[in-house]
């Protein structure tokens, strides 16, 4: 994946699911023109009743997806939105929340926390839902957190978790070891990384073997013909369940939670649209996160509005 990959700061290094997150997909979008171009959209009669709403995303398909998701329900409620995909990174899709290039975009909770509060502890999705609003800057709020969540993950095949008797990373820890963790050469220096493994739960592998695809295919076939017995794949990638993998328990919370959420402008957004975006959000869970990933980047091949519009349809926001 690319650098918006949900990233991590501080106590756990901004890193590029947010390289390569929300999704470990091969895949990138493709945007020829410079996403912030337009001029945003404005107010009707300065009654704070917006015209239109723009919805933006970062630069892979799972927050292109979930930015469809967002303006198609808002599109349903009545209200105008269009989109404007593939802005970039953090750093950048955040800025033009800022200055209103855009209105909303999908983030995900623990990164965007420790973007805005690089000293942040929180772990757990409550606390971290809890600590956000008000470490937002000013004229910046977020509506409700769904379900849905994109972290990374310490992933073995069916047989490494036989062999080992695995169900989670500390029992990963008894034969560390023995193992080799295939993840991104910046895997060894972040937080949530080597020196999570080890300071968590006292796990130093005997190697770690950097790809670097953010858990994508050249991992995954590393991981399925053994030349690594751990790998770091991101939760909502779909060959996890393809591929009969699984995901081992972390129960110190290396990996903090990561809810989908939206991240707005208070300028224009109104209750209606409001209530838009937290319909979306009180019904989204990992799972479709997961479907939505393999149909537009699986052998379905659809487009982000085509894959978002059939699953508002098939939730009944959509009629």
């Amino acid at each position: 994946m690319n650098e918006s990959r949900p990233q991590f700061f501080g106590r756990r290094v901004l890193g590029g699911l947010a390289a390569g997150l929300g999704v470990a997909l091969a895949l990138s979008a493709c945007g020829g023109s410079d996403p912030l171009s337009n001029p945003p959209a404005t107010s009707a009669g300065g009654s704070g009743e917006a015209t239109s709403l723009v919805v933006g995303s970062a630069d892979f398909p799972e927050s292109q997806i979930v930015a469809e998701l967002y303006a198609g329900a808002l599109n349903a409620a009545g209200l105008t939105a269009t989109t404007k995909p593939n802005i970039g990174s953090r750093e950048v899709y955040f800025k033009a929340v800022q200055d209103g290039s855009v209105d909303v975009v999908p983030d995900y909770t623990g990164n965007l926390l420790l973007h805005v509060d690089k000293e942040a502890t929180e772990e757990s999705a409550d606390d971290i839902a809890g600590a956000l609003p008000d470490k937002l800057p000013d004229g910046l709020a977020v509506a409700e957190a769904s379900k849905a969540e994109n972290k990374d993950a310490m992933v073995v095949t069916k047989a490494t978790a036989e062999k080992y008797q695995l169900k989670s990373i500390e029992d990963l820890a008894k034969v560390c070891s023995e193992i080799v963790v295939g993840a991104p050469a910046t895997f060894a220096e972040r937080a949530y990384g080597l020196p999570g493994l080890k300071e968590n739960y006292n796990c130093e592998p005997k190697k770690l073997e950097p790809f670097s695809d953010g858990g994508g295919p050249v991992t995954l076939k590393a991981l399925l013909e053994d030349q690594v017995q751990v790998a770091d794949i991101y939760t909502t990638t779909p060959s996890i369940a393809d591929n009969d993998l699984v995901v081992l328990e972390d129960p110190k919370n290396n990996f903090i939670a990561q809810q989908v959420i939206p991240l707005y402008n208070e300028a224009k957004m109104t209750d209606k649209a409001k209530e838009a975006l937290n319909s979306v959000s009180r019904i989204l869970t990992t799972e479709d996160l997961i479907n939505l990933n393999r149909a537009v980047s699986g052998s379905q091949k659809q487009g982000a509005k085509e894959a978002a519009e059939a699953w508002l349809k098939e939730k009944g926001i959509l009629k």
